[in-house]
């Protein structure tokens, strides 16, 4: 009889984490296809009275941008992914396999800057980024992005603890220096690794708001997240035209995230068990 109620509550609880994940996006689809004055005179939860209303996504995608949106999001992310996947994995190459003076502060430092709210910064890194003349430019979230990255050098550090140490003595002894060890032997082994931080890192670069908000407020510069707040002014927003914003933004990511999932969980669990 315990055992039955432990499994009826278990599977309660997965239903209920189901709804509370499921609802925000039936509302969001339900309002994408209803006018504005289907919108405001009609529940959350009632259904649109023409399922092939498209004006929202129409207005979304030519008003507030998207496709110059996406084009520049697009820009920032592979710029930054790639800096990302090399400076992540070199600083985790060079602290797992090196020997030098204060290696273990080295490594508690990266640990204790995860710990830091990045909010508290803000006002050194503003004057930082607008010093460097990069205000206003796609290089502000793109250095920004590639400087405030600890999670993927300890993915990287984690993963390369697996790789044996003999692939680098081998490569030594036939006269491979620690920049060719790197680029020829470790790069290539830390394949799921790699695919791990690009998505993870790429996700969130995709649904990061507040650096492109703050740093690049040039309407030519808007990306996927800030094109949408435009449908918001003092008087109100146009939150039809939003929700079908929010669809155009999540298609891609679904998409990206259903094909490459495996490769997220591969490369967590390769690095811990190896």
């Amino acid at each position: 009889m315990t055992a039955r109620l432990a499994s009826a509550a278990r599977y309660l609880s997965l239903v209920g984490a189901c709804l509370v994940v499921l609802l925000p996006i039936v509302v969001l689809v339900l309002a994408a296809f209803k006018t504005r004055d289907e919108y405001a005179t009609t529940g959350p939860f009632d259904p649109p009275r023409d399922w092939f209303h498209l004006g929202n996504f129409a207005t979304a995608f030519t008003d507030g941008g998207m496709l110059r949106a996406f084009l520049n999001t697009s820009i920032i992310m592979v710029i930054a992914l790639t800096g990302t996947v090399l400076i992540g994995s070199m600083a985790a190459y060079a602290v797992d396999r090196f020997e030098f003076r204060f290696r273990r502060t080295v490594i508690g430092l990266f640990l204790f800057a995860t710990l830091v709210p990045s909010v508290t910064t803000q006002v050194a890194t503003f004057k930082v980024v607008t010093s460097l003349e990069l205000f206003n430019t796609r290089w502000s979230a793109i250095v920004l992005f590639l400087g405030t990255d600890i999670i993927s050098i300890y993915i990287f550090r984690q993963f390369i603890q697996g790789i044996p140490r003999e692939l680098d003595e081998a490569a030594e002894l036939d006269g491979a220096n620690r920049l060719a060890i790197y680029w020829r032997i470790i790069l290539p082994l830390c394949k799921p690794a790699i695919a791990t931080v690009v998505i993870v890192k790429g996700i969130t670069m995709y649904n990061e708001f507040y650096i492109p908000f703050l740093y690049m407020p040039d309407r030519d510069l808007a990306v996927v997240s800030t094109s949408l707040f435009r449908f918001k002014g003092p008087y109100g927003a146009q939150w039809e035209v939003i929700s079908a914003g929010v669809l155009l933004v999540i298609v891609p990511t679904l998409i990206v995230f259903l094909a490459l999932q495996r490769f997220i969980y591969n490369g967590f669990t390769a690095g811990a068990t190896k």
